[in-house]
Parts: structure tokens; C-alpha cells; sequence
């Protein structure tokens, strides 16, 4: 893996963005892959996603899988109307990998299989993924502000306290790294009160649990990797894909990989997505649509806002860039570079 530089937890001075600086529902970042839809609900049947405002057809011809902007049925007939994002041909690259079925959002010429993102836990070629891993959820709210959510270490202990705990502890301690692709935010905590799921539907009798919480983002499709581990408890591998649907929308077709964990946790635990989405949907919805009001907006900051500050400003910066015609990635960038060891994940 590219070495990663350990940042601040505030961006670098003169780098600070501003209220009006960031809008997240302006963002539309391209040359990237986006895992679209489960391997398992594409057939022969197309299935139809959305990316951006921009239609994604999904099918399976044979053993193969394809993706296009338009119906099968309909694909030679509406080549003359096909976008730059085809090539003018109608057909989206397309790649299967980790349970998922991955198209390309840019330019089809710099489509690149190695630009997939790396996710250590999940079997790649998608075998023996069980369905009960995987839950799709919608945000009302754009991508990138539901990217913000999950990076936000304050608001886990507060909206989702009856699932995951509280916030008391002995110590919180939070480490921010990145990229210009990437930002990884690793949360260290001592003596926290046990979740009440791990509780409940996991055994653990202690009254305390330590908790090392990873959480890996990838700027350009908001992809997020997590990588929560309990002790005593089980860890919690999961993939959360925030797929833009558009300025008022976001799709996550989650993975939450408990298959190691014991039953009845490991098949419990990732129904846990319907609880916490229309908790965090309350709140997403009303936050979403103050980007679009004129009047003043309060943005505020605790001491724990640091990853959610580098992730503005690295999207600011790379959204600026791509406004600049500048599409490529970085040295530093290498998205399907292999981060078990960042994550703490031992296979």
C-alpha cells in the first residue's frame, strides 16, 4: 500500500473551507468505479440503477453480465442517442467482484479493473457471500453528506445509542490518514459501555468493551470499508457503497460480513441497517435540504470533526481538479492497493 501520511485532525492552516464552501449535492466526481447492484439480484432479466442522474441497465447474457445505459431490448435502436460515458457505444464497462456487480463512471478509455477498490474481508470473486450479509438502504440525502455521517464519531453515540452504546468511556483517542484518493480514520476506545446488541443478541456479559473502529473512505465513489472490532465482542467487517443517485438520494447496497461471529449474532446483527438507516435518515433529510436554502447556515464543529473536516477539504480539492479537466489519479493513489493491515484485519 502507497505509505499514508498521518494528518491532523484539522485541516492545515489556510486550508480551512468555509460555510459556503462546501456543498456536497454539487459533487460529481468522475473516472471511477461504482458497484451498482448484489451479483446476486442480476438475471437475465434487466434491473435498472441509477448513477448521478445517469441510467445503468443491468442483465446477465449467459455467464456474462452486462451493463448499459439503455434496455436491451432497446440497445441498437438508441446508439445514435448513447453517452460519453459508453464511448457512444451504449455499453458500460463492467466487472464483477466482491458480491457486487461494478460499472465505470467517466471516460469507458480510463476504465481500469486495478481501480476497484480493495476490501480484504470479502471473498473477490464473490463466492460464498451469504445473502444474509447483505441489506440495501436508501438515504435521502447526496452521497457525499451521507459519507459525512458515517465519518462523524459524535453522532453513533447519540442517534444510535440504543444499538451500539453510549458515549462513555475511560479514553477516545482518533487518528486521521489520507490520501489524495482516500481518507482512513481509526478510532481507539477504552472501557466504552457494551453495545446493547452485542449484548443482547451476542452474549457478552462484561459490563465494558474496548472498541478499535477503522473506517476506510474512498472519495471518488464513496465507498467506505469498516472495520469495527469489539473485545470482548466480534468484529464487524463491512462495505457501505453511498452510490449517488442524484442531489436528494444515495443507495447503499451494505455488506455487514459476520460469518465468523456466532449464531444467532452473525445473522442478526446485519438486520441492525434497517434500525439505524431511518435513525440517521431523520436526520440526513433535513440537513440535505438546507444546502438548497438561501439563508444563513449554521456549520458546526466539536473536537471530534476532524475526519469529517479533511474529508471536505480533499473532496473540495479533488471535485476543483476534475472541474480543471483533470481526471487522472494521483501518486499517492492506488484504490485497490491491499489495506488489511491498515485495517487491523488478519484474515
Amino acid at each position: 500500500m502507497n505509505e499514508q501520511v498521518n494528518q491532523k485532525t484539522v485541516p492545515h492552516e489556510g486550508e480551512a473551507i468555509s460555510k459556503r464552501d462546501w456543498v456536497p449535492i454539487n459533487l460529481d466526481l468522475r473516472d471511477t468505479w461504482f458497484p451498482v447492484a448484489y451479483s446476486a439480484d442480476v438475471g437475465s432479466r434487466p434491473v435498472r440503477r441509477v448513477v448521478h442522474n445517469q441510467d445503468v441497465y443491468l442483465w446477465r447474457d449467459g455467464s456474462a453480465v452486462r451493463a448499459a445505459e439503455f434496455r436491451p431490448d432497446r440497445l441498437e435502436a438508441m446508439r445514435s442517442c448513447a453517452s460519453a460515458f459508453t464511448g457512444g457505444s451504449g455499453r458500460y464497462p463492467v466487472v464483477e467482484c466482491y458480491g457486487y456487480v461494478w460499472t465505470w463512471y467517466g471516460d469507458p478509455d480510463h476504465a481500469q479493473e486495478e481501480l476497484i477498490p480493495n476490501i480484504p474481508f470479502l471473498p473477490r470473486d464473490g463466492q460464498g457471500i451469504p445473502r444474509y450479509t447483505q441489506r440495501a438502504v436508501r438515504f435521502d440525502a447526496a452521497s457525499p453528506l451521507s459519507v459525512e455521517n458515517l465519518i462523524d464519531l459524535t453522532h453513533a453515540d447519540f442517534l444510535h445509542a440504543n444499538a451500539i452504546g453510549d458515549g462513555q468511556s475511560e479514553s477516545d483517542e482518533v487518528e486521521v490518514f489520507s490520501t489524495s484518493e482516500t481518507v482512513t480514520r481509526i478510532r481507539n476506545v477504552k472501557q466504552k459501555s457494551v453495545a446493547p446488541v452485542m449484548r443482547w443478541i451476542g452474549g457478552v456479559r462484561a459490563r465494558y468493551q474496548d472498541l478499535r473502529a477503522v473506517l476506510h473512505v474512498h472519495l471518488r465513489n464513496s465507498v467506505c470499508v469498516s472495520y469495527p472490532e469489539f473485545t470482548p465482542g466480534y468484529a464487524i467487517p463491512n462495505v457501505q457503497p453511498f452510490v449517488p443517485v442524484g442531489k436528494h438520494r444515495s443507495r447503499v447496497d451494505q455488506t455487514n460480513y459476520t460469518v465468523h461471529a456466532p449464531a444467532p449474532f452473525r445473522w442478526l446483527m446485519p438486520r441492525i441497517s434497517y434500525v439505524i438507516q431511518p435513525q440517521d435518515n431523520s436526520v440526513l433529510r433535513q440537513q440535505n435540504a438546507r444546502y438548497f436554502e438561501s439563508t444563513e447556515r449554521r456549520d458546526l464543529s466539536s473536537r471530534f470533526d476532524g475526519p469529517g473536516n479533511r474529508y471536505r477539504l480533499l473532496m473540495a480539492r479533488l471535485a476543483e481538479r476534475q472541474r480543471q479537466g483533470d481526471l487522472s489519479y494521483g501518486p499517492d493513489a492506488d484504490p485497490g492497493a491491499d489495506i488489511s493491515e491498515v485495517l487491523g484485519f488478519r484474515g
